[in-house]
């Protein structure tokens, strides 16, 4: 069995493959100071539940955006799973182009996703990560990835919000009935839900323009499971997107 692992900026994300299928998947909160023994209880603890002993783990593939934890799950891999990691990272075989000004600068979890992006749904295709960023890429229909937008997530726009005002509440995110909002909850819902909605809206339709061909769009991240009950520009939901990524590199490095 193939283990992956993704680590994020609000979660980490495990799935273990037992071939090409995902035989269960589970996140865990991400915690820069929690220690790799910590995290290798957790882990080992969550495989023990869903019927995954650590003997069963023929090989480990990682994605991280958080470089500390890194060298945290290196340890974890290597003391309680007796493997030495695959990381993606510069130089590992991805089977996409980077046409990017400076390839260095794109994420590895950016790269992972328009793997399996394209791998899944051909091209050109957008990917749009909703997680702590909610970030936007595009893959051509020959496989290069091309670039694509940033902003900031929906969560930290709601944090935000909380924050830096001296009265408005902490409130949960759900779609409100209606644009306009007839008390402050439902304002506030309004505003950063629709709104949200209509960045993303937005930047499709300069991203599609650009193309000047149709692309596929499709989601994934924490917050993907809410957005297509809002817009039709999304087309397809895989919150194992990242997952898939990962196992398809691996496959492509492996001796």
């Amino acid at each position: 069995m193939l283990l992956a692992i993704d680590i994020g900026n609000t979660n980490v994300t495990f799935g273990v493959f037992d071939g090409d299928k995902i035989k269960t998947t589970w996140r865990v909160s991400t915690a820069i100071h929690r220690t790799a023994d910590e995290y290798a209880h957790l882990m080992l603890s969550l495989m023990e539940r869903q019927g995954v002993t650590a003997q069963q783990v023929n090989d480990v593939v990682v994605c991280s955006v958080v470089p500390p934890l890194l060298i945290t799950f290196e340890q974890v891999c290597k003391s309680f799973l007796k493997k030495a990691p695959l990381i993606v990272e510069a130089g590992v075989k991805t089977g996409v182009r980077i046409d990017m000004d400076n390839p260095r600068e794109v994420g590895p979890d950016r790269i992972v996703n328009a793997v399996a992006a394209h791998h899944l749904y051909g091209g050109p295709v957008i990917v749009i990560d909703m997680g702590t960023a909610t970030t936007m890429d595009v893959v051509s229909k020959d496989g290069r990835y091309i670039g694509g937008a940033i902003a900031p997530g929906i969560a930290i726009s709601t944090e935000a919000l909380f924050t830096r005002t001296a009265v408005l509440p902490r409130i949960e995110l759900s779609i409100p009935k209606k644009a306009i909002g007839r008390n402050t909850v439902a304002a506030m819902q309004s505003g950063i839900v629709f709104g949200y909605i209509g960045l993303i809206e937005g930047l499709i339709l300069r991203i599609q323009s650009e193309l000047e061909e149709k692309a596929r769009v499709v989601a994934t991240g924490g917050f993907a499971s809410m957005a297509p009950q809002a817009t039709s520009v999304i087309e397809i939901v895989n919150q194992d997107l990242t997952l898939i990524g990962l196992r398809l590199i691996y496959n492509m490095n492996r001796d």
